[in-house]
């Protein structure tokens, strides 16, 4: 099984940053307000808490999900984030993230084979959760669709850079 201990320091930051840019991706994809915006943070949150909780979670997700309740894991993605995404306009932040996600899969491929199909599968549903957690296109909360066309295109867009297939 692999652990933090199978990467180098710089391609672990990479394995975590992946978490972030997943959601980072699906909410930029069709921004919707600010509540919007909030309930698709928090949903986030919410998959690394169910991912915690879960006994029979993949050992790397896991390892991963400790390295974001240390002060050292959240500055290097906030660290890396900060690099990522320097100067970025709206509309640069998917492909981005679909960038820092190819690069993930890529170290996850070479370091973690056997670990690699879980977590992406993990980063997968995280997504999923991310684009169901506010409506889109409607007003004041009537109205609007559960998954916009663009956050399905997205979801798409970052199973085939993990080289999965989408969970939406």
């Amino acid at each position: 099984m692999a652990n933090k201990a199978s990467f180098t320091p710089e391609e672990w930051t990479k394995v975590l940053e992946s978490v972030a840019v997943t959601g980072m991706a699906v909410t930029a994809a069709e921004p919707s307000g600010l509540w919007g915006m909030l309930k698709e943070a928090f949903a986030g949150g919410a998959a690394l808490a169910a991912g915690k909780a879960d006994a029979n979670a993949n050992e790397l997700v896991k390892a991963a999900i400790a390295d974001f309740e240390t002060p050292e894991g959240r500055a290097a993605v906030q660290e890396a984030l900060k690099q990522r995404f320097e100067g970025a306009k709206p509309i640069d932040v998917v492909p981005r993230a679909l960038e820092t996600l190819r690069q993930a899969s890529a170290t996850l491929e070479a370091k973690a084979p056997a670990d690699a199909p879980a977590f992406k599968a993990w980063l997968n549903s995280i997504a999923a959760k991310v684009a169901d957690a506010s409506k889109e296109g409607g007003f004041l909360g009537f109205g609007g669709v559960k998954v916009s066309e663009a956050e399905k295109a997205t979801l798409a867009e970052i199973a085939a850079a993990l080289g999965t297939s989408a969970q939406a």
